[in-house]
């Protein structure tokens, strides 16, 4: 079956245990700064590592569709790498978020990179794939040729 062929990017998506870990130190954190279920808000050391566990969990639907649009239409490896780029970038972003704020922008910055190329990536094997299909013009097989 299909699905037997596309093992790379799936792999990426386990990273749910990132997301364990981050709302993990959440936990941690309400228990140190004593901020206590529902409350959001507390001391600015909480905050910054609940707002780098909430804006991870906000990214992650776009990181999930780039990721497998990607994977499927351009190359799944490729994807997967990328995957493993941003799963880091997300990491360095949590860490330096809880140290202080500007502390997030490296990791910020490749995480967003990340994704755009995912985007574009993706949008070019869907461009290949229709042209392909309706025009009976493959560039991946024109490029190979030169």
């Amino acid at each position: 079956m299909w699905l037997n062929q596309f093992t790379f990017p799936p792999a990426v998506d386990e990273n749910f245990q990132l997301f364990c870990y981050f709302a993990l130190q959440v936990g941690k954190a309400r228990l140190k700064y004593k901020v206590m279920p529902p409350a959001v808000s507390g001391s600015p050391e909480f905050e910054r590592i609940f707002r780098a566990q909430q804006n991870s969990l906000e990214f992650y639907p776009v990181f999930i569709i780039t990721l497998w649009v990607a994977g499927w239409y351009f190359n799944q490896v490729f994807a997967t790498c990328l995957g493993l780029v941003y799963i880091y970038a997300r990491h360095r972003y949590f860490w330096g978020y809880s140290e202080a704020p500007k502390k997030r922008i490296t990791g910020f910055r490749l995480s967003l990179g990340v994704l755009a190329l995912l985007a574009v990536l993706g949008a070019v094997g869907i461009t290949n794939s229709f042209l392909d299909e309706y025009l009976d013009l493959n560039i991946a097989k024109k490029l190979r040729h030169f």
